[in-house]
């Protein structure tokens, strides 16, 4: 089974290109909604994450609003955060793998926004990246609820540039030139990789 590690910066259209995978009868694992998952209520992150930042837990659940205030006041509550996040995605995501094993899978992508800044590049075979051009991506993150230009450019801070990560590319699937151009790409991946 080959393992492909897709990402992209923030609006870069990454989602909609790992759901063009799905979609194609690739097994995905979403590394966000699995995040997702450990913060919802009953979510194995919600003790961890009481015993640090007590006011981010709101009715059993973390409350992202109040988790991200933490994370921009001091960087290294992030550091923190992702040293007991990333293991518990870890075990997901073998979990993920096994699965897709189990239904005779070829291929399975690993949708992870940052692939590259946690080394995630080195437990993959292939590294695909998600690219639109600056003015786009700046479009698409500035109409999101209750996004200012000051979280944008904190994201982006901790985002490997766009232009290196297309350098460490194996693909490029470009997303500023329409849905039907993206989804070729995709498809043309797949059949480079030996099809689902």
């Amino acid at each position: 089974m080959i393992i492909v590690g897709l990402t992209g910066s923030i609006g870069m259209g990454k989602t909609t290109t790992s759901r063009m995978f799905a979609d194609a009868g690739a097994a995905v694992f979403d590394a966000d909604a699995c995040v997702h998952d450990l913060y919802a209520k009953g979510g194995k992150a919600v003790p961890i994450i009481r015993a640090v930042f007590p006011d981010a837990i709101v009715d059993d659940a973390v409350d992202r609003k109040i988790l991200s205030k933490h994370l921009q006041n001091d960087p290294l509550h992030i550091q923190v955060l992702e040293s007991f996040i990333h293991p518990l995605v870890g075990e997901a995501r073998a979990g993920a793998v096994a699965a897709a094993r189990a239904q005779g899978k070829k291929i399975i992508v690993f949708d992870v926004p940052l692939l590259f800044e946690t080394g995630g590049d080195k437990k993959v075979d292939k590294i695909v990246v998600v690219s639109a051009s600056a003015d786009v991506q700046r479009k698409r993150v500035m109409s999101r609820p209750g996004m200012t230009k000051e979280k944008f450019k904190m994201i982006l801070s901790r985002q490997t540039p766009d232009a290196e990560k297309r350098k460490r590319a194996d693909y490029i699937v470009e997303t500023d030139k329409g849905l039907d151009f993206a989804r070729q790409q995709v498809q043309n991946i797949i059949k480079d990789l030996g099809g689902v």
